[in-house]
């Protein structure tokens, strides 16, 4: 038997880095995210060999354990190890020889939540195989636990339950870990305004996020006033562009989003630089409104927005960098996964 899942990337249109400890467990967090049409996916193929093997495409590498109870978290593919030592330790789960193999349609570091959504993949893909009873809370809480506690890894939570719920959600962040996510229901040429008026640049670098996550959190802590305040109003962002959204004001739209960007350099050193910066004037003078950095900066995708009249311009003029544009939808649902039984074609 064959286990295939996928779980779509988020863009964060408003309020990212609100959701993130200890901001979002002293102030409360609130963010507003859209899920599109690019996916973390993974295969789980039963095997016979008394082995696990574990094929990482974005990890470049391939692994292969005994069947074990936990597989060691270091040399590569920490994500996979991570969701695996987990559902055995908590589910009860015996161990079973099998070939994992992930991937995701955009690179690592890219700010589109690729991390937390392969999390959330690969355990819906066990979720299907083992008949886990996890609903899209769990399952996204689950996940959050799996990357920032048991990994270590620095970050937020909207990124687990953009890609449990999937399409347009207004997040509400509590403390202890708690969320709530509210699915926002966007009229359909609202969407179809807003994806004409968005453009998706790579600016040809991936970053690590983790430095500037954790000097955001130590700012905080520290009661750092230029970043809590700068938090404050791009907290508030998140509430102004759901209203914006929802009547579908991309003038407003746009402007809180020049707006957002502004504030979210203040958090921290390193949210832009001088690649960043670049594609922005290019941007600007081919017409683009406003634009912000998709997740926690320092490199990755730029969201622009753009009066769709001028969107092929500014296409042309930002391929003359050293990075692409990448065409985007956005898209309902979360992550699913499925079984295949007998012969592949």
């Amino acid at each position: 038997m064959t286990i295939r899942s996928k779980a779509p990337l988020r863009l964060g249109l408003a309020g990212g880095g609100s959701d993130v400890s200890p901001y979002s467990d002293i102030y409360g967090g609130l963010v507003l995210n859209a899920t599109i049409n690019l996916y973390a996916y993974c295969i789980i193929e039963e095997a016979s060999d008394g082995q696990i093997g574990i094929c990482s495409y974005d990890d470049n590498c391939e692994l292969v354990y005994p069947v074990g109870q936990q597989l060691p978290v270091d040399g590569g593919a920490p994500l996979v190890k991570g969701v695996f030592n987990r559902v055995v330790r908590d589910f009860g789960i015996t161990p079973r020889a099998c070939r994992i193999t992930t991937w995701n349609d955009a690179p690592a570091g890219s700010g589109l939540g690729t991390s937390s959504t392969m999390v959330v993949c690969v355990l819906k893909a066990f979720a299907e195989w083992l008949s886990l009873p996890l609903g899209d809370y769990e399952m996204a809480h689950l996940a959050y636990e799996i990357e920032r506690k048991d990994l270590g890894l620095s970050g937020g939570k909207q990124d687990q339950y953009a890609a449990a719920f999937g399409g347009f959600n207004f997040m509400e962040f509590h403390s202890d870990d708690r969320v709530t996510v509210n699915p926002l229901k966007v009229k359909r040429w609202i969407v179809d305004e807003l994806e004409s008026s968005l453009l998706l640049y790579f600016t040809g670098r991936s970053r690590s996020s983790a430095k500037i996550i954790d000097e955001e959190c130590r700012n905080t802590s520290s009661g750092k006033q230029t970043t809590i305040e700068a938090m404050h109003l791009i907290k508030q962002s998140a509430i102004d562009m759901k209203a914006a959204l929802l009547k579908g004001d991309m003038r407003e739209f746009a402007a809180i989003m020049a707006r957002s960007w502004e504030n979210k350099k203040k958090l921290a050193d390193g949210i832009t630089n001088p690649t960043i910066q670049k594609a922005f004037d290019v941007a600007v003078e081919a017409g683009a409104l406003a634009g912000k950095v998709s997740g926690a900066g320092g490199g990755g995708f730029i969201m622009f927005f753009v009066e769709p009249g001028r969107k092929k311009a500014v296409e042309e003029a930002l391929e003359a960098l050293d990075g692409y544009v990448l065409p985007f939808l956005f898209t309902d649902g979360g992550a699913h996964g499925w079984k295949i039984f007998g012969s592949e074609i």
